[in-house]
């Protein structure tokens, strides 16, 4: 690979600049604030689920890239973690993560495109190459994402079901479930207008886990939170700031420059580092 592995997005220089934030495991602030009250109990169906699902998604089906920082705080397998991520993503599946150190070159870079995911370690210089772009990323975050859902998180939206199966608990609330997934739709008491304020995964074999959206700007939420079910597991708050929507990102930003002499790494020793463990040192 030959591309440039800094920032693509230059119209405003810090939506995608790298800063000198590390992203780093300490004892610091934490997500500790009480998880968001979702309702509970069986409801009743709702006749209006689609048309629900269709004015809260409406802004951000119409979001084709994302260029952002995030502000990380939180844990993962009870290790604190407090830093600062350079996020880029694209439709349909293309995504870049820097996390970088105080000074010098990013701690990580991770691009995913076309279906394979380069994951460039600095410290000391290690590679992983895989097909697999969703195994590295939540090898590397401790969530089980993949491209395509780290760009719909990003923007607060997320793909209904076909047949929405809506429920309503109160007037303000409806729940469209899915075999995996129930989407929490919250109407706004200042505009009237619904909008996606959870979404809840329940994956076979695996621990459930939830994403919650706050704060707001517009349609779009500036605050997610990672939870799983096991908070030991992943409790993880993104504040997204520098936002900016459609930029025309080419293939060259989801590329990597590879070190010469770079030492292969494998996904099983990227599992074994532990998520965002220790990423700041050799």
């Amino acid at each position: 690979m030959t591309s440039d592995d800094r920032a693509p997005g230059r119209r405003r220089g810090a939506a995608w600049h790298v800063a000198p934030i590390a992203l780093w495991a300490l004892v610091g602030a934490s997500c500790g604030a009480p998880r968001l009250t979702l309702p509970t109990g069986p409801g009743e169906p709702a006749a209006d689920g689609a048309s629900v699902v269709a004015e809260a998604t409406a802004a951000c089906r119409a979001v084709s890239s994302l260029v952002a920082e995030g502000a990380v705080s939180g844990s993962v397998d009870g290790r604190r973690v407090r830093g600062r991520l350079h996020l880029g993503v694209a439709e349909p599946a293309s995504a870049r993560l820097e996390a970088v150190a105080p000074f010098g070159q990013p701690l990580f870079i991770l691009v995913a495109r076309d279906g394979r995911a380069t994951l460039v370690l600095t410290r000391p210089d290690r590679v992983l190459e895989h097909d697999d772009p969703g195994q590295v990323l939540e090898a590397l975050t401790g969530i089980p994402l993949d491209p395509a859902d780290l760009r719909a998180t990003l923007t607060g939206c997320a793909e209904p079901p076909a047949v929405p199966d809506a429920r309503r608990l109160g007037v303000d609330w409806r729940i469209v479930s899915s075999a995996t997934t129930d989407l929490y739709f919250r109407r706004d008491s200042s505009s009237a207008s619904w909008r996606l304020v959870a979404r809840v995964r329940r994956d076979a074999g695996r621990m459930g886990w939830r994403v919650e959206y706050q704060d707001f700007a517009g349609a779009f939420p500036r605050t997610l939170r990672f939870v799983g079910d096991d908070r030991g597991r992943f409790d993880l708050r993104v504040a997204l700031s520098q936002v900016e929507h459609n930029l025309p990102l080419g293939a060259e930003a989801f590329r990597v420059r590879i070190p010469a002499g770079a030492a292969p790494l494998t996904l099983e020793e990227l599992r074994e580092r532990g998520p965002l463990g220790g990423l700041d040192g050799p």
